[in-house]
């Protein structure tokens, strides 16, 4: 069994058991979360999509950590133009588990 989820404007395909990395949530670490935007839920051959949401679907997720992705680098140089410009960015996430689905 699994779900589409959405959150943090990404979508993503998780199942029972999954960890994953998403955008950084409000959330105490050993939390338990619902995440209730789910767009689509597959057991087996049964698939439910909904229009947008699945109507009472949900996702429970358990909160194990808030970090910091890798860093990127951004470099912009217009040539001959005597331009150059150096940024970095770092993106907050929070790491959870997926325990259950219910639809």
């Amino acid at each position: 069994m699994y779900a589409v989820i959405k959150t943090g404007g990404k979508q993503y395909r998780v199942s029972a058991g999954e960890k994953l990395k998403i955008e950084q949530i409000p959330a105490d670490i050993g939390s338990e979360i619902v995440l209730e935007e789910v767009l689509m839920v597959a057991d087996g051959d049964k698939v439910t999509a909904g229009t947008p949401l699945v109507a009472g679907a949900k996702v429970k997720a358990t909160v194990l950590a808030h970090g910091r992705g890798e860093k990127v680098h951004i470099f912009k140089l217009r040539r001959r133009k005597h331009y150059k410009k150096s940024q970095g960015h770092r993106q907050n996430y929070t790491e959870i588990r997926i325990d259950g689905i219910s639809a």
